[in-house]
């Protein structure tokens, strides 16, 4: 059976045609799989599993379905989802995964990764990754009401998206030497993370021997996902109104 991965869908209420597409694919193909790998960012922002943001409740449904299917949901921390907890996790039955992560692919060692501690280029972006991701701060924030969170998260929003008009695409990239560096740390020659939002294959050499990073889409005009089988693996996009299309 297919292994499928995902990330970097950033639902929100405002953007309902993104929503509907992954409540479809929850839906249907989710339900032939042996499992479902979201690998951050399913969430444009998540406040604190206290939200009562009722925009929320038919995604965290049709992810129990999923589950109560008897497929095995996995999640792994985004920069945009960090503070989904163990309440989501109870609501849903998705499983929280440490990032990064090395899991067994019909036979293939492969390291998961939400992908944002790879841009290494981009001090300013790791130093907030740093602080966000302390639990210290994190319990900071939950002290908060729902509404200062929320007037935080806008702020944020508005800084980042002005950062990304000054920041070279280049700096908000992967850095190559961090991609080898945990890929050699963590002994595997193949890699797939979110992210970066910018879906390919890439091959390349580690130590004198083939490794590939396989990065996954965004979700934005088109879905995006990795199916896994004892074939190997395919990137593939997932058009609004058509079929599946390969990479």
């Amino acid at each position: 059976m297919t292994i499928l991965f995902i990330s970097d869908l950033h639902l929100e209420a405002g953007k309902p045609e993104i929503g509907e597409q992954f409540l479809d694919f929850l839906a249907g193909e989710a339900l032939e799989a042996r499992e479902l790998y979201i690998l951050g960012d399913l969430f444009e922002a998540w406040l604190g599993d206290d939200d009562p943001n009722p925009y929320y409740a038919d995604m965290k449904a049709a992810l129990r379905n999923v589950v109560e299917a008897d497929i095995a949901v996995k999640f792994m921390h985004g920069n945009r989802d960090f503070m989904i907890g163990q309440e989501f996790a109870a609501e849903t039955g998705v499983m929280l995964l440490p990032d990064p992560l090395v899991v067994d692919l019909f036979g293939r060692r492969v390291l998961l990764s939400h992908g944002d501690a790879l841009c290494t280029d981009d001090v300013h972006y790791q130093q907030v990754r740093a602080m966000t991701r302390n639990p210290e701060w994190q319990a900071m924030m939950m002290q908060k009401t729902i509404e200062e969170r929320i007037a935080f998260a806008i702020e944020a929003r508005q800084q980042s998206m002005a950062r990304s008009e000054t920041v070279s695409d280049e700096i908000m990239d992967v850095n190559q030497g961090a991609v080898e560096a945990v890929m050699r740390e963590h002994d595997v020659d193949t890699m797939l993370h979110g992210h970066t939002h910018r879906p390919a294959v890439h091959e390349f050499e580690l130590d004198g021997s083939p490794a590939t990073r396989i990065v996954l889409g965004d979700w934005y005009e088109q879905g995006s996902v990795v199916r896994w089988d004892e074939q190997g693996p395919r990137l593939e996009s997932m058009p609004r109104q058509d079929s599946p299309s390969e990479i």
